[in-house]
């Protein structure tokens, strides 16, 4: 009877620790995601926060539905980032001219310019969920397939968006559909840079971007 309380017990033991064990190496999914934005004011970015960009209800704001924006325009992150998962929520709404917006990663200021030069996931203007190329390359890498163009996204109304870059492949996804799936093929392109939000020059337009969390991939 000592002996079989024993077995018992050690396997109780071993049991409880196989349990501890499995749940301090499960990983949950997000878990390791940090916030780019914390809602209050633009701590960790950079841009024009006095005429273009603001904070409204804990949201980054860009543009104006009152008057045309001239060129375009980024708020960008002050640290860099090579290999990510990048979640957000964006809006994007205009009464005239071009309605577009996007999302810059691996990316550089131009000296001496308004404009950001890397790759661009798309958004607006009949272009959401392309991957462009912004004042490098200057043509579209990726369109999304033909079933998801006749998916009509609708303005005024929030849509998910993930940017996922690892190594030379690239994803993008919209609302959960996967748009792009890249391989990039051409040599010493920049393996990491800056994050930046685009609103479009030549547009009564305003953009809104709220809930923007990224992981950091090995």
């Amino acid at each position: 009877m000592v002996r079989n309380s024993h077995r018992h017990h050690c396997r109780f033991r071993i049991t409880r620790s196989l349990y501890a064990f499995v749940c301090a190496v499960v990983v949950v999914p997000g878990l390791a995601a940090d916030s780019l934005f914390n809602g209050g004011n633009f701590d960790g970015w950079e841009g024009d926060i006095n005429d273009v960009w603001r904070i409204e209800n804990k949201e980054i704001v860009g543009g104006s539905l009152s008057k045309k924006q001239e060129k375009n325009n980024f708020l960008c992150t002050i640290n860099r980032y090579a290999n990510f998962d990048l979640s957000l929520r964006i809006k994007l709404s205009g009464t005239k001219g071009f309605i577009n917006s996007g999302v810059q990663f691996r990316s550089e200021r131009i000296r001496g310019s308004h404009e950001v030069a890397g790759y661009q996931a798309d958004f607006g203007a009949g272009h959401d969920g392309a991957l462009y190329d912004e004042s490098r390359r200057k043509k579209f890498l990726a369109r999304p397939p033909k079933s998801f163009l006749e998916r009509n996204t609708r303005r005024d109304e929030w849509h998910d968006y993930r940017i996922r870059a690892r190594g030379n492949h690239i994803e993008l996804w919209v609302d959960g559909i996967q748009t792009v799936d890249y391989i990039e093929v051409e040599s010493g392109l920049p393996s990491d840079g800056i994050i930046g939000l685009q609103i479009h020059g030549n547009g009564v337009a305003e953009v809104q971007f709220k809930d923007l969390m990224i992981e950091e991939l090995p």
